[in-house]
């Protein structure tokens, strides 16, 4: 077996599997990367909301960073929930220590409407984080907190994620459509821009999407796939986890992680 790359998510938790580090280790497997995890918050969640947080000593979190670069270098990393200031500020010491690409999942607010980072947390993701990252997946309502404008439509989308690349200095954005009616379209910005365009589905099976478009693409970031490789097959990944719910979870229940995969199965697509 050759070199496998190696992918390092930095996020909460989600005990019922749908969403956090457990979504994004699934999305890493699937994908044949193998995946490592720094855990910032447990979290008691479920499909139909968030129950209590409870957000891990800064010192702890720490220890797991030093365990990880002091003996596997991931290819690339992935942050996820970051609820503090003080776990934002020890992250972006050590994402400049592993010099490999970043993606930021804004994760401010779970798919159930549940705030997930305080306001004065927002100020500091947008000026200390968002600088380093390789490429930003605000959905609409993150995006419009970073930009601080409101985001009504494709025009609207495209200049927030210019203004994430070009005044926020991140190296790529991408701002998601899925909060808008329509075909499912997302903005691509590195300089130039790219429509990511996909079938809507109607489910309310969405729980967790962030987190797995996000660590699709660090998936493939790891595997040295370009940025704009890394997110065409980021948004292919997501939409076959949508397409095929699994039907599971009494309110916003998960996307199906095996989805691409049964997709590109002979005889087993769709199934």
């Amino acid at each position: 077996m050759g070199k496998i790359a190696s992918a390092l998510t930095i996020a909460g938790t989600d005990p019922t599997g749908g969403a956090g580090i457990q979504a994004d280790l699934k999305t890493f497997q699937e994908l044949e990367v193998f995946g490592m995890s720094v855990q910032t918050s447990a979290v008691a969640q479920n499909t139909q909301g968030v129950k209590a947080v409870h957000d891990l000593p800064i010192d702890f979190i720490e220890q797991q960073l030093k365990a990880v670069i002091e003996d596997i270098k991931p290819n690339a990393i992935k942050t996820g929930m970051i609820s503090t200031i003080e776990m934002m500020e020890l992250i972006a010491t050590y994402v400049a220590k592993f010099d490999t690409p970043y993606v930021i999942d804004p994760v401010m607010v779970a798919t159930s409407g549940d705030a997930l980072m305080d306001e004065s947390s927002r100020k500091v993701i947008r000026d200390v984080l968002v600088p380093k990252a390789t490429v930003v997946t605000p959905n609409i309502p993150e995006a419009e907190i970073l930009v601080d404008f409101s985001i009504k439509g494709l025009d609207a989308m495209k200049k927030a994620a210019k203004v994430i690349v070009d005044e926020l200095g991140a190296t790529a954005a991408v701002v998601k459509g899925g909060h808008l009616e329509g075909k499912a379209i997302d903005i691509f910005y590195d300089g130039s821009f790219h429509l990511l365009e996909a079938d809507r589905f109607e489910t309310k099976h969405t729980h967790g999407t962030g987190c797995t478009f996000s660590a699709a693409i660090t998936a493939e970031l790891a595997k040295g796939k370009t940025i704009l490789e890394a997110v065409q097959l980021g948004k292919t990944f997501i939409t076959d986890a949508i397409r095929y719910p699994l039907n599971i979870g009494k309110g916003n229940g998960p996307t199906n992680h095996w989805g691409y995969r049964l997709q590109r199965l002979p005889n087993e697509g769709g199934k």
